[in-house]
């Protein structure tokens, strides 16, 4: 698994997914956010990095300070 920055534009793509969330009730946000994890896991492919990605997420238990 890459944990270290492996895109192009960050910025650009955490502008884009606010963006996506707009005028999203909760419901509908989590909807997105379910289907995005699924378009990327399919991207990504490798049952194993998927696996260790699903355990480095899971460690973070706290939200980032603001």
């Amino acid at each position: 698994m890459n944990t270290g920055l492996n895109f192009q534009d960050a910025d650009g793509f955490y502008e884009q997914l606010l963006d996506a969330h707009l005028g999203l009730n909760r419901e509908q946000s989590e909807f997105l956010n379910a289907r995005l994890i699924l378009l990327l896991a399919n991207q990504v492919g490798d049952a194993r990095v998927l696996q260790d990605c699903v355990a480095a997420a899971r460690q973070t238990r706290e939200l980032p300070a603001a």
